[in-house]
């Protein structure tokens, strides 16, 4: 494993931004990810994991420490069970479930992410997630001298875009098993088919950006008529309609710009500043609030930027 120094890592994040990263390394195993870990303690360094750079903000200023990128990618099925790495690619973790006849994943096709960054934020899509298959996650406890252990899916406190590893940074996932269920090949594939169509349809796939920016709102105070009948029929108030309704459609700030496609993506409409796309969240943030008193939470990660709740 070799130790570079001065990478730019914008062209390892979707959005195509971020800075310089001090340090950076490809750990491909088990083996290299404790030494790189081991590393950034031995030099007191930061470290920052990184997957395929989805639902991530880094600032221009980039990262003063180590950036570990995942590529341990093994993929293995036996009968309904799933074992894969964490850097393993959704859409191979998709397509192999599909040629096994396993259904449960289907909604995460065409989201560009990792199985151990859709395990950190409970990834979700047409009301199913990444934690109604996990059976148990693989980490190593850098507080615990390095050491693997197994948890339940219990332990890992899956919710609404959240699990434990967002709080507890000694946590590093390795891999997990996944317990998915036999299905019909042919309805497995046209799920697949239909969840694509979907996105190229209604997501701004024409522009570099990072997903969902925010995330709906599940409960309000005094709702109007409209978010009423929104509760009834979805159970939340999506995000992007809550921008649209402000007036934001289109909204940029530099060569950031609000999708007129999707409201809650933020889209580099051509060399954009991370601070430009960050700026923009925030005045997305309050003029929800100034129109609808509703505080709207970024789900994407925010990197080298004060926290924004």
């Amino acid at each position: 494993m070799q130790i570079q120094k001065n990478i730019s890592l914008s062209k390892y994040t979707t959005f195509k931004v971020g800075g310089i990263a001090k340090y950076f390394c490809i750990a491909k195993n088990k083996k290299e990810i404790i030494q790189a870990l081991k590393y950034a303690q031995k030099n007191k360094l930061k470290y920052l994991i990184l997957g395929k750079g989805s639902n991530l903000l880094i600032s221009d200023n980039g990262f003063n420490g180590l950036v570990i990128k995942l590529e341990n990618q093994k993929i293995k099925i036996k009968n309904n069970t799933i074992y894969a790495e964490a850097g393993a690619n959704l859409q191979k973790l998709v397509h192999a479930s599909s040629e096994h006849n396993l259904t449960g994943l289907e909604w995460s096709a065409g989201i560009p992410g990792t199985l151990g960054g859709a395990i950190r934020g409970n990834a979700g899509a047409f009301e199913s997630f990444i934690a109604d298959t996990v059976q148990s996650v693989e980490v190593i406890d850098i507080k615990k001298n390095f050491q693997s252990l197994k948890l339940t899916k219990n332990f890992c406190q899956f919710s609404y875009r959240d699990s434990i590893f967002k709080h507890k940074k000694n946590y590093i996932i390795l891999s997990a098993i996944l317990k998915l269920k036999k299905g019909n090949s042919k309805e497995i594939k046209e799920k697949i088919k239909k969840y694509l169509i979907y996105r190229k349809k209604n997501h701004p796939l024409n522009f570099p950006s990072a997903g969902s920016v925010f995330k709906n709102i599940a409960k309000i105070k005094n709702p109007n008529p409209v978010m009423q009948i929104l509760l009834k029929k979805l159970n939340f108030i999506p995000a992007g309609w809550l921008i649209e309704q402000s007036g934001l459609k289109g909204k940029c700030i530099g060569k950031a710009c609000v999708s007129k496609k999707h409201c809650n993506f933020i889209v580099n409409q051509g060399n954009a500043k991370t601070q430009d796309i960050y700026n923009l969240i925030v005045k997305i943030q309050k003029t929800i609030y100034n129109k609808f008193k509703i505080k709207i939470k970024p789900e994407i990660q925010l990197v080298g930027f004060k926290s924004l709740k």
